[in-house]
This record gives C-alpha cells, sequence and structure tokens, in this order.
C-alpha cells in the first residue's frame, strides 16, 4: 500500500513539475544599452603612474562580448613593464543595487577586485571604486572614471591613496575601436 502511494506521489509530483513553466530569463533593460556601447574590439594606450610624474606608455587589445544581454565579458592583453599582462573582468547592472557592478582579475594582482559604479548620462561617465588585494595582500579602493568621448572613444582613469594618503592617478587607459 505504501509502496502505491509513495508511486503515485511521485508520478503526480512529476506531472505537475512538468506541467509548471520555467521562469523566463531576466530581460536586458535600458541600462545595459551602457554596456552594449563596449561590445567589439578595442585598441589601447596604457599610461601607467607607478614610478613618478612622467608616465609608462604600452599598448593592448581589449575584446567584449555582451552575454545574453546582461553581461560584458572583458579580456585585455597588453605588455607592462616589459612583461605580458592579462586581464579577464565580468560587468552588468544590478538592478537592486541600482549600480553597476563588476569583477576583476589580472597577472599582477593576487586577488579578486570588486566594483560597483554609477552612470552619468549626461556626461556619459561611468564613476566608481573597485576594491582588491594590492601587492602586500592588503585591501587597497581605487577610483575609477570612463570619460566616453564618442561611440569610438573612451578613456579610462583609475586613481587611489598615494602612501602619503593623498590621491594620485595611478593609470590611464585610452580606447580606440578597432575597425
Amino acid at each position: 500500500m505504501k509502496l502505491k502511494f509513495a508511486a503515485a506521489f511521485c508520478l503526480s509530483l512529476t506531472a505537475g513539475l512538468a506541467s509548471a513553466q520555467a521562469p523566463a530569463p531576466p530581460a536586458p533593460g535600458p541600462e545595459h544599452e551602457v554596456l552594449k556601447g563596449d561590445v567589439g574590439t578595442w585598441e589601447a594606450t596604457v599610461e601607467s603612474f607607478m614610478g613618478g610624474p612622467t608616465p609608462m606608455t604600452s599598448k593592448g587589445t581589449e575584446t567584449n562580448v555582451l552575454m545574453g544581454g546582461l553581461w560584458l565579458v572583458t579580456d585585455f592583453k597588453a605588455d607592462m613593464m616589459g612583461m605580458p599582462f592579462q586581464g579577464h573582468g565580468v560587468t552588468g547592472y544590478d538592478a537592486h543595487k541600482k549600480k553597476y557592478v563588476g569583477t576583476w582579475v589580472d597577472t599582477m594582482s593576487f586577488g579578486l577586485g570588486l566594483s560597483e559604479a554609477t552612470w552619468d548620462a549626461a556626461t556619459k561617465t561611468m564613476t566608481g571604486t573597485t576594491e582588491g588585494p594590492d601587492p602586500s595582500g592588503q585591501i587597497q579602493k581605487m577610483k575609477s572614471v570612463v570619460v566616453y568621448k564618442d561611440p569610438d572613444t573612451r578613456v579610462f582613469t583609475m586613481s587611489g591613496a598615494g602612501p602619503d594618503g593623498k590621491d594620485v592617478k595611478f593609470l590611464t587607459i585610452t580606447y580606440q575601436r578597432k575597425k
């Protein structure tokens, strides 16, 4: 008797699950249009200010794809400070936080960087912060600003606290869309 009841229960549960509709996947909103603008391959000119006021300049390439219209997946390659450099990021819009959120890892970092940013449509500027470990393992908070000059040009600047605690520019990357 128990076996018949268990079989009937499993059959009705399976039928109920089969008839239930799967939830609809999330749909991109207007906030995702900002991310869509970054899709493609970009040539990058990197200016690193780590050693003083005169920047070290290097060239790189960034490739961005938009996964499902929701998440921008970034792959960056360059020669920086005489060494090969690779970075990988994922950026999306968090509707609950009402902010853009992201992750970043690269070959010069020992940990995961986490970012949050806001978009100013009037100035076409994304402003945010990234927190992640510095080479000593201490968590460092950095400010990032991306100014979209036109559909094919954007300028990324990262700054943070220097040894004296004052804000200093770490790097500037000028991106040109590859034609």
